[in-house]
């Protein structure tokens, strides 16, 4: 999705409002997610969202989605943000997030979502790095005990083992 950023878009430094940009990430996920779920899916959780840099007045946002990982009914939908300046032919990443959307029968009910099938590198680790996410989500919401967290013990098993054989004292 592309848009431009408008005076009423900014606060009263010139920069693009962050509930402004939310709302088109919000947008740009549910195309993402209903296009993979071929159904009505809606915005269940909003994790790890970045503002790394301001987006000015007069440039033009580039948001970008894909569907990460999907777990039955829910899955994770990356977003990345992108300011363009068109005067100075200039393009600087500024946010990035991840979305947790949920498919929808037409009772509104959760249905299952088609899975994803990861091919690239780059694809099979955002996959990998999903299913983390998911387990952190889950376990700060206490929805998870740690003894299930399969992901995150794997992680951690390997950091104290590369920790404790690895040379290091």
């Amino acid at each position: 999705m592309t848009e431009i950023v408008l005076p009423n878009d900014t606060n009263g430094l010139g920069n693009l409002m962050g509930g402004r940009l939310l709302h088109m990430m919000d947008k740009c996920a549910a195309i993402s997610a209903q296009r993979h779920a071929n159904c009505v899916c809606v915005t269940a959780a909003v994790d790890s969202v970045e503002f790394n840099a301001p987006i000015f007045q007069n440039e033009i946002i580039v948001a970008e989605s894909q569907v990460n990982r999907v777990f039955s009914s829910s899955m994770e939908v990356e977003l990345n943000v992108w300011a363009e300046n068109p005067r100075k032919q200039t393009r600087r990443k500024c946010n990035r997030a991840f979305f947790t959307f949920v498919a929808l029968n037409n009772e509104g009910r959760p249905q299952q979502a088609p899975p994803v099938h990861p091919e690239t590198d780059k694809e099979k680790a955002r996959y990998d790095h999903a299913a983390k996410r998911r387990e952190m989500r889950l376990l700060l919401a206490g929805r998870l005990p740690l003894e299930e967290a399969q992901h995150i013990k794997a992680d951690v098993q390997a950091a104290m083992a590369t920790h404790h054989g690895g040379g290091e004292q």
